[in-house]
C-alpha cells in the first residue's frame, strides 16, 4: 500500500471512530449531550482534530442521519425481498421500520427528531429517499386499478407513516408508559391491514 493510500485510509479510520464515539455518547447520555469537546475526549484528540474532519457538530449529525437510513434501507429491503405479495411485503416492510426504530433508537430519535429539542438535519439526502421509494413501490403496486397518480401514492404513504411513526414515537418518548410489545404488534398489525384493504375499497 502507497503512502497516499495508508494516509486516505487512516484519515477515513479517525472520521468513523468519530462518528462511532458520538454515537457512543449519545447512548450514553441522549442527544442533549453531544458536543465536539466531548467527543474529543471520547478518542483523546483535540477539538480542533475534529473540526479538520467535520465543520461543526451538524455535520456530525448529518452523517449520522445518514448511516441510520443505510441501515433502515437495508432492514426495509430485506423484509420486501422476503415476501412475494403485495400486501405482505408492505406489512413485513413497516414491522421492519417499527423493529429498526427500538432497535437503533437513536438513529431514529436523531431521522425524526423524536424527543429531540431540535432537529437541525434536513431528511432530504438520498438515502432517506430509498427508503420513500422502496416503499412507494410497494404502495404502488396494492393499487388494483393502474395507473395510479404519485398523489395518490404519496397520500397512502403518509397514512401508513404518521399511523406507525405515531406509535414509535408515542412508546419512544413515554417508555415507561409503554404498552405490551403483543398489544403494540396487534396495533401496529392492524393499522397496516386496514390501511393496505382500504386503497382498492
Amino acid at each position: 500500500m502507497g503512502s497516499k493510500e495508508r494516509i486516505l485510509r487512516l484519515k477515513e479510520e479517525t472520521r468513523t471512530k468519530i462518528l462511532d464515539a458520538a454515537l457512543d455518547i449519545v447512548q450514553k447520555e441522549g442527544w442533549q449531550s453531544l458536543s465536539m469537546r466531548k467527543i474529543a475526549d471520547e478518542i483523546e484528540y483535540t477539538a480542533p482534530i475534529i473540526y479538520e474532519y467535520f465543520p461543526n457538530k451538524e455535520g456530525i449529525l448529518l452523517e449520522l442521519t445518514r448511516r441510520g437510513y443505510l441501515i433502515l434501507a437495508k432492514d426495509i429491503r430485506e423484509a420486501r425481498d422476503s415476501h412475494q405479495l403485495p400486501a405482505d411485503k408492505m406489512e413485513a416492510m413497516w414491522i421492519a421500520y417499527w423493529n429498526f426504530a427500538f432497535a437503533n433508537k437513536e438513529f431514529y430519535q436523531l431521522m425524526y427528531g423524536v424527543d429531540m429539542v431540535c432537529c437541525t438535519v434536513k431528511n432530504s439526502l438520498a438515502e432517506a429517499e430509498n427508503v420513500g421509494n422502496m416503499l412507494a413501490e410497494v404502495i404502488e403496486s396494492l393499487f388494483v386499478k393502474k395507473p395510479v397518480s404519485d398523489d395518490d401514492i404519496c397520500m397512502k404513504y403518509y397514512t401508513y407513516w404518521s399511523i406507525i411513526h405515531g406509535l414509535i414515537s408515542i412508546n419512544l418518548v413515554r417508555p415507561n408508559g409503554r404498552t405490551t410489545d403483543d398489544i403494540n404488534q396487534q396495533i401496529l398489525k392492524d393499522a397496516i391491514k386496514g390501511i393496505t384493504l382500504s386503497i382498492n375499497s
